[in-house]
Order: structure tokens, then C-alpha cells, then sequence
């Protein structure tokens, strides 16, 4: 083995611990891939940034623009609307149904976007049958990852996989080449779940704690807060916060408490002001509505010159027409990780105020300078536009739960019709190879911005640019491992340790292989270090590079065993009250079983 080939191979051992361990972004580490390949001279400079030329990029950030047009346009609200309608209060059905749906959505959008969407459907579906819910959350994630097995398109080691059999000379897959083997995981799932899989997920029913989704505001507020209360407070004219701005006031730095809202009387009748800004003056006459620990809120009242006003019934009625609330998770992929409710400015950059933090179920006393995890859950206050807004960031933030008073809106939906003849325009030049994929990709990006399915910034925000980096930084690993000779090197290993046993155990070697690379790598690195190495090993063993091509896909979509493997997987864990152990005991039986429907359909799919 050369020191060249060893030194990749420490490169991508680096850079898997730095990734399992979760301290550093995946597209930071990435980049440093990309500059240690430059630095080391392993590959060129040209070399080692050809991946953000790839057209994988070009088309994955094309399909993530098509996603938010399905999202915006309220397809999975249908679906979920759907299944909620057909299940009858049948939890089998109900299983089936949203496993059903969230493989087929995924199939056309990304897998995480269709778990964030799917996520307040199966709680409210939970909340409406009084069915658990953590007895359906992670079927869901299981069926949104084996979504990438149904086509082409569905996820991005799918299309990794097929530039390189491209690249190797041969004919790439179709749109639905390997939807069969696909279905046929979906369908082994399916049965799996109902049969096995639920009752090792807790009780049928819901704790009675558990059950109520439909809470009021001041119900999810207090369980974030506990001890929290709110009071009118008048500034009078002749105080001496009249004339100031809110920021001057330094009330909410002093007493750490939260001004969610202003009144100002106008001859025209009443102004409400939601979550105002610092800068807001406060006139003589003008009445806030201020959040805060009790003790807090009874310290401000006799300390300060600011009159406290009785709540009535109606007048919290009006309040609540104009704020809204809503508990939201920190995505795992999200551009806050790392910093504090302060460094993000959530009321200068998003125009709400975060009124408590959950970690591990559990409040956290003070958290404006604690810095945000992975699966974090705030529970914020704004205006009704602001929260839809912040709802359309999926990926910054999951809404998990909305208070009773939320009616919920879809941006779009009047373009539904126009976005799913979009979508179907797009697999028909696709499957019959009237143009070529990312060209199909691309118009369909296009026509969603031209026929007003999406604005062009709403596409510009789909476009999660940490993914696409991760894609171009990992690509050159492929190459690096080509050209040191370490392709040939794990692939003559294989053959080795298969020697004698035929493609069979080739193909299971390689099935494996890909599964444990994606637990501790991602899911895309995983398919662009095997894909060469299962396409050379199956050339130098003289058989078909097909079913060992179609083997990393399916093993790529596979991670099933672990919360932290996928953002896919991670996004239910806090809505679940899921431990690791759950994932385990739920997930390693259907990987086997994943392996067993592969080695089975696949060489029947693509003879050997």
C-alpha cells in the first residue's frame, strides 16, 4: 500500500470521527477535505474542487427547489389530511397510510423536508385517535429513508450512484429503474412495523399527559416556563418612560421579562403591535403586555412608575387574534447550532421572542445565553405571519405543535394543481429520456418560480447550501482513492474475503460496507466512497456492476439503527421522547431484513 493511498484513508478516518462526534458541522469538515487533498498534493487544485462544478450539485439544488414548491403548495398537507381521513382510528391503517405517504412524497422532494412536514400531521393525528404517537414517529422516518429507493431522483446518493456508472461508461439507471427492489423494502417495512416493530415502541394508547396536542397558548407557555405569568403595564403621561424607546427603558435587560406586545389608541380605535421592536417609542397612554417569572413581573410593578391593568376576558381574546405561538425544534442541519438566543437576534431576524427552552424534556432556567443543540425545542411568540414565516424555514426549524387558537395557512395552495403538473411533467421528460435529468430538474425548478408555485427568493432559501458543500467536498475523496490506488485496494479485499462464495457474498460485502459508512459518515459520503469501489469489484469479478451499483443504494437509504445517522432520523427524536436504545431494538432488525430483500430482488432486478 502506498503512503498516498494511507494517507487518504486516514483523511476519510478523520473525518468520520469528526462527524460522529457532532462537535463539527458536516460541511466544515467537508472543506477541510477539499484543503488537505490541495495542501497534500494528492490531487490538483483543479482536482479537488471539480465537485462544486459536478452536476450533482446542479441537481440536487434544483430537486430542493422543487421540494419547497411541493411544500408551499400544501401536497403533504393533502396527504396528511388524507390519511387522517382514511385511517378510521385504526392504528394499522393509520401505520400503513403514513408510511405509504411519506415513501411516495420522498420519492419526488427531500426525505428531511417531508419528516419536518409530516411531524405536526402525526401528532395531530395522534391528538385527534388518542393513539400514541411515539408509535408512529419513527415509522415515519423509516419510510421517508427507504423513499430514496423508489427513484432516481428521491435522494441524493441515488444520483451519485448513477454519475458514476456514467463516469465508469455505462448507461446510468432510469427514473423508476429500481422502484421494485424499492417497493419491495417499503412493503417488507410495512409488515415489519405492524407485526413487530410498534409494540417495541411503547403502548397503544397514549399517556393521558401525552394525548393533549390541542392546548391552549398559555398551556404550551407555562410548560416551556414554568412559573410564568403576564400583566398589562400603562405608561402614564408624565412617567418617565413616556417619550423613551423600548430599548432605553432597559425593562426586559433588568428584569428579564419579554414586551410580546404594545396598544396604542388612535382616534381611529385600537393598534396592537406584536412583538415590537427596541426602538419602539413608548407615547404617554401606551399599554404593554409583558411576560416574565412572577416574581419578576411583581418586582417590575413595585419598583417601577408603570400602572398594572386588569386582563379581561375579551380584551385576551383580542390579544390572541394577533399573537400567535408555537413549539419548534432546531434542525439538525440548522445555521444556528453553536449559538445563543442573543448572538442569533431571533427578535431582530425573525420578529419573535423565544419564551422558554426545552433539552432532554426538560426546561432550562435562563437560556438566553445557552447555546442551541441539535433537536432543541423553543416555544416563541409572534405575530401569525411571523410564525408562518418561521414555519417555511424547514431547514432551520420543525413546528411541532401549535397552540388551539393557530389556524393554520398554506402559502400557495391555489398553484396545487399547477405544482403536481409540474412535478409530473418533470418524470415524463425523465423517463423517457426526452432531455437529460438535471435538465428536467432545472425547468421544473423554473416553471414553479414562473407560475408564482414559489418566489425566487423562496427558492434561494430551499437551497441549504451546507448540503450541496458536503456533496462537492466529499466528491474528490472518490477521486483521491482512485488515483492512490485505494479503489482497487478495498476492492480487492472484497473479492478476497468473497472468494470462492461468488457475487452473492460480493454483494452483501458491499451492502454492509455502505450501511456502516452511513452511520458514521452521511448517507452521500457513503455512496460516493463505495459506488466506484462496488463498480471496479464487480468488473474485476466479471459480473454485471448493476446489482452491486443498485445494492449502495438501496444500503445507503438504509440507516435505520441509529438517531444520529440522518437528519431524517434525529428530527423525531425529540417529538418521540425516543432513547437511543429505541432506535436500536426498532431499527437493526429492519436493516437485516433490508439486506435480505436486497440479496433476494436485486439480482433479479439486475442479473448478475
Amino acid at each position: 500500500m502506498s503512503q498516498e493511498a494511507l494517507f487518504v484513508f486516514a483523511l476519510i478516518g478523520v473525518a468520520g470521527v469528526l462527524m460522529a462526534s457532532n462537535r463539527v458541522r458536516f460541511d466544515i469538515v467537508s472543506l477541510l477535505v477539499v484543503l488537505t487533498l490541495m495542501l497534500s498534493g494528492i490531487l490538483t487544485i483543479e482536482e479537488s474542487i471539480a465537485g462544486f462544478g459536478s452536476p450533482v450539485v446542479a441537481l440536487v439544488a434544483g430537486l430542493l427547489v422543487i421540494g419547497e414548491m411541493l411544500s408551499r403548495t400544501g401536497v403533504a398537507r393533502v396527504v396528511g389530511d388524507w390519511v387522517l381521513k382514511h385511517g378510521q382510528q385504526s392504528e394499522t391503517r393509520l401505520l400503513a397510510l403514513i408510511m405509504a405517504g411519506a415513501a411516495l412524497l420522498g420519492s419526488v422532494m427531500s426525505s428531511t423536508v417531508v419528516v419536518a412536514l409530516f411531524i405536526p400531521v402525526v401528532l395531530r393525528i395522534a391528538s385527534e385517535t388518542k393513539l400514541n404517537a411515539s408509535r408512529m414517529l419513527i415509522p415515519l422516518s423509516y419510510a421517508a429513508l427507504i423513499s430514496g429507493m423508489l427513484t432516481l431522483i428521491a435522494t441524493t446518493p441515488n444520483i451519485v450512484v448513477n454519475e458514476e456508472l456514467k463516469k465508469a461508461g455505462f448507461t446510468g439507471f432510469g427514473f423508476f429503474s429500481f422502484s421494485p427492489l424499492g417497493f419491495a423494502v417499503l412493503a417488507v417495512a410495512i409488515a415489519y412495523i405492524l407485526l413487530v416493530g410498534r409494540r417495541l415502541l411503547g403502548n397503544k394508547e397514549a399517556k393521558p399527559a401525552e394525548r393533549k396536542l390541542d392546548r391552549s397558548q398559555e398551556e404550551l407557555w407555562r410548560e416551556y416556563s414554568p412559573g410564568s405569568v403576564y400583566q398589562k403595564l400603562r405608561v402614564d403621561a408624565g412617567t418617565k418612560y413616556a417619550g423613551m424607546s423600548i430599548a432605553e427603558t432597559q425593562l426586559e435587560t433588568n428584569y428579564h421579562v419579554r414586551i410580546v406586545g404594545v396598544l396604542r389608541r388612535h382616534r381611529q380605535g385600537k393598534k396592537h403591535i406584536v412583538s415590537p421592536a427596541p426602538s419602539l417609542e413608548l407615547t404617554p397612554g401606551t399599554t404593554m403586555l409583558v411576560l416574565g417569572k412572577r416574581e419578576a413581573i411583581e418586582r417590575l410593578v413595585s419598583e417601577q412608575s408603570l400602572r398594572p391593568i386588569a386582563t379581561e376576558k375579551s380584551d385576551r381574546q383580542r390579544w390572541l387574534w394577533d399573537i400567535s405561538g408555537a413549539a419548534i425544534l432546531i434542525h439538525p442541519e440548522s445555521q444556528l447550532l453553536g449559538k445563543s438566543i442573543k448572538e442569533a437576534e431571533f427578535r431582530s431576524n425573525y420578529g419573535v421572542h423565544v419564551l422558554g427552552l426545552r433539552r432532554n424534556f426538560k426546561p432550562v432556567d435562563d437560556f438566553s445565553d445557552v447555546s442551541l443543540h441539535t433537536a432543541d425545542s423553543l416555544f416563541v411568540v409572534g405575530s401569525w405571519a411571523r410564525i408562518q414565516q418561521l414555519s417555511q424555514k424547514s431547514y432551520d426549524f420543525v413546528l411541532t405543535e401549535f397552540p388551539s387558537e393557530h389556524s393554520d395557512v398554506v402559502p400557495s395552495y391555489r398553484k396545487l394543481r399547477v405544482a403536481l403538473l409540474i412535478l409530473a411533467t418533470m418524470v415524463f421528460l425523465t423517463m423517457f429520456n426526452i432531455v437529460p435529468l438535471v435538465v428536467a430538474v432545472l425547468m421544473a425548478a423554473l416553471a414553479g418560480i414562473f407560475t408564482r408555485c414559489l418566489s425566487m427568493e423562496d427558492a434561494y432559501r430551499s437551497i441549504h447550501l451546507s448540503s450541496l458543500v458536503l456533496i462537492a467536498g466529499m466528491l474528490p475523496l472518490a477521486e483521491a482513492l482512485k488515483k492512490t490506488g485505494g479503489t482497487e485496494l478495498i476492492a480487492d479485499a472484497l473479492m478476497n474475503a468473497s472468494a470462492g462464495a461468488g457475487p452473492y457474498m460480493l454483494l452483501s460485502l458491499i451492502f454492509f460496507l455502505t450501511a456502516s459508512i452511513g452511520l458514521v459518515l452521511s448517507n452521500t459520503a457513503a455512496a460516493v466512497l463505495v459506488s466506484p469501489i462496488a463498480i471496479y469489484a464487480a468488473l474485476a469479478m466479471g459480473v454485471s456492476p448493476y446489482p452491486m451499483a443498485v445494492t449502495v443504494v438501496i444500503a445507503a437509504s438504509s440507516a435505520f439503527s441509529t438517531p444520529v445517522a440522518t437528519p431524517v432520523v434525529t428530527l423525531v427524536v425529540e417529538p418521540g421522547r425516543y432513547r437511543f436504545i429505541d432506535f436500536v431494538k426498532t431499527g437493526v432488525p429492519l436493516l437485516v431484513l433490508t439486506y435480505l430483500t436486497t440479496l433476494l430482488i436485486a439480482p433479479l432486478l439486475f442479473p448478475f
